[in-house]
């Protein structure tokens, strides 16, 4: 008898509640950006950019489930993670001035959302990108047979 934690039903789960993360950090930067009016740095647009095919990545493994599906993800996941991991030291200031990525339009250190007083856009999208790649990596492990 296969235990609970090997099953494709907690595959299928765990790749599921991945494309879910991807789908609402999808949505919440498209509002921020096309609702709001808020004009994306290079950095935000680069994270875009790993996070946006994630929610059809993610959805082509599900129906039919592939598991698969991880090899695909996970690589774009760990690139926005870093991404947003670059992006959040260089908010907080830890990056020096010389290294800044962002010569023209929005600086990258430029904060125009901030919630409770320590949320920010890139704190969301490190913590968006580290679930998603959390749950990639549970699903490789618990999966493997």
């Amino acid at each position: 008898m296969m235990s609970f934690e090997q099953s494709p039903d907690r595959c299928w789960f765990w790749i599921f509640l991945a494309w879910l993360v991807a789908m609402v950090s999808t949505l919440g930067a498209l509002f921020l950006g096309e609702v709001m009016g808020y004009t994306p740095c290079v950095l935000c647009w680069y994270q875009r950019i790993a996070m946006f095919p994630l929610t059809l990545i993610l959805a082509a493994g599900l129906f039919p489930f592939d598991r698969r599906v991880v090899r695909y993800a996970l690589p774009l996941a760990v690139v926005g993670c870093l991404l947003a991991a670059f992006h959040l030291a260089l908010v907080a200031g830890w990056i020096p001035e010389a290294i800044k990525p962002c010569q023209q339009g929005v600086p990258c250190s430029n904060t125009p959302v901030v919630w409770f007083g320590f949320v920010t856009i890139p704190l969301l999208s490190l913590l968006s990108f580290s679930i998603i790649c959390g749950l990639l990596l549970a699903t490789s492990r618990k999966g493997a047979k």
